[in-house]
């Protein structure tokens, strides 16, 4: 069963889960603007977790298609192994303002999960090793903690090592 924090949530991607019946929990923190570390690395030291356990949902253009990638926020993504692993050629970084428009949502804040349009998803094998993980939950300082499984079934991802220290 769904567990709801008292901040609330209501974003596409915890209706997302709600409707899926799918366990998960929500956690909120204090996004700074002014701070110098990026939005999963600020998540992470924020909820007190490891940084290999916060993913980053990042839009890519796979052979001009939009792609989603899920990877650690402690890794960057390798363009050339998310290319290979949807049987694409090249792929290169989604212009921010595409990102937003497909998904929805607004970039620090994508989440793969209850996006616009369904966009092919590519999650690390690395989420495997963890028993929950944590994604964003459609807005900065939001993210929901799942099982990795339950993150795989409901964005129909393919799991696949797309990250590079």
């Amino acid at each position: 069963m769904a567990k709801k924090s008292r901040s609330g949530g209501g974003t596409p991607a915890t209706v997302a889960l709600e409707k899926a019946g799918a366990a998960f929990t929500l956690h909120a923190y204090e996004h700074d603007p002014g701070s110098e570390l990026s939005y999963g690395l600020e998540a992470a030291a924020a909820m007190g977790t490891s940084p290999d356990r916060v993913f980053k949902t990042l839009v890519a253009e796979v052979d001009g298609a939009l792609t989603v990638a899920v990877v650690p926020v402690s890794t960057s993504l390798d363009l050339k192994a998310l290319a290979a692993a949807v049987g694409g050629k090249r792929a290169a970084m989604a212009d921010p303002a595409a990102a937003e428009r497909s998904t929805g949502y607004v970039r620090g804040g994508i989440s793969p999960l209850g996006q616009r349009r369904p966009l092919p998803t590519v999650v690390d094998v690395s989420a495997a090793a963890f028993a929950t993980v944590f994604v964003s939950a459609g807005r900065r300082g939001l993210e929901v903690e799942l099982a990795p499984a339950v993150l795989t079934a409901l964005t129909s991802a393919t799991s696949s090592p797309i990250s590079r220290a």
